[in-house]
């Protein structure tokens, strides 16, 4: 049985996390704390760690009964991912995403929850330490901007423009090398294909309704779980590049998130077309 869960009291933690060990180390990283994880763009800093543990041990205590699974809690232990798929009730979290920009001094950087259930995601938090506020949703109950001091608004994504005045958020970086090439030139169809190198501000962007699409190939589920859920209760369309639903269970077969289904397939047609 699932346990009552409150989506504030665990947007609150990731703001307290991230007020206690993020802020406070943002562009004052010691640069002998910054360690390269598989690659040259794929980095951890002890902002990372140390959010990591504040969250976990906030949410130990006001979930005990929760499987936590953080991106920092994977590396240690990859065995996690396989537990989530299995979880009753778990909270996936990604202390730092754009970890990356954080590093650099780029104030473009979030912390990130989402909660899994049976294999469905049911809610979803993207918290902005630099702007101090959230968008968040729960599974049927549309998605919203917070800020703390209760203010809400509902939030709905963009009409699509067409495909000649769309504005999207690609991330290529893990496509198959053959693919590469010919997706870069189909994305000269649009009118803007930028690139944040943060999950979080590109799920935000959308689910606000100020970019009509995004697209990922590699689907680690503290990237996207959220963000997908977000964008779907504000009214956009998901799924896989096989045209498949997105779920917990998935870290491959690429993703296209859009405003509609009939621009999902335009997008899947005319320019991911891997």
């Amino acid at each position: 049985m699932m346990p009552t869960f409150d989506i504030t009291r665990l947007a609150n933690i990731l703001r307290d996390a991230a007020v206690a060990e993020v802020l406070p180390r943002f562009r004052r990283l010691d640069p002998a704390t910054v360690r390269q994880k598989s690659e040259a763009i794929d980095l951890v800093t002890e902002a990372d760690e140390a959010a990591e543990r504040w969250i976990k041990a906030a949410v130990t205590a006001a979930w005990p009964e929760a499987l936590f699974v953080g991106e920092e809690s994977v590396a240690a232990d990859p065995s996690l991912l396989d537990r989530l798929d299995e979880a009753d009730f778990a909270i996936v979290v990604d202390p730092v995403d754009g970890t990356a920009n954080f590093a650099a001094g780029l104030p473009l950087y979030a912390t990130m929850a989402s909660v899994v259930s049976k294999g469905e995601t049911i809610a979803g938090i993207i918290y902005d330490p630099m702007g101090d506020d959230w968008v968040l949703a729960e599974k049927g109950g549309g998605a919203w901007q917070r800020r703390p001091d209760g203010s809400t608004w509902k939030l709905q994504v963009a009409t699509s423009p067409g495909l000649g005045q769309m504005v999207g958020h690609v991330s290529i970086t893990f496509l198959p090398a053959e693919s590469k090439p010919k997706v870069l030139a189909n994305l000269a169809k649009v009118r803007v294909a930028a690139n944040y190198r943060v999950a979080g501000h590109d799920y935000r962007t959308f689910a606000t309704g100020h970019s009509h699409f995004i697209a990922f190939n590699k689907l680690m589920p503290w990237d996207h779980l959220g963000g997908t859920l977000i964008s779907e209760e504000a009214g956009g369309y998901v799924a896989r590049f096989d045209g498949s639903p997105y779920l917990p269970r998935h870290r491959g077969g690429g993703l296209i998130v859009a405003t509609d289904k009939d621009s999902w397939n335009l997008l899947r047609r005319e320019v991911f077309t891997v």
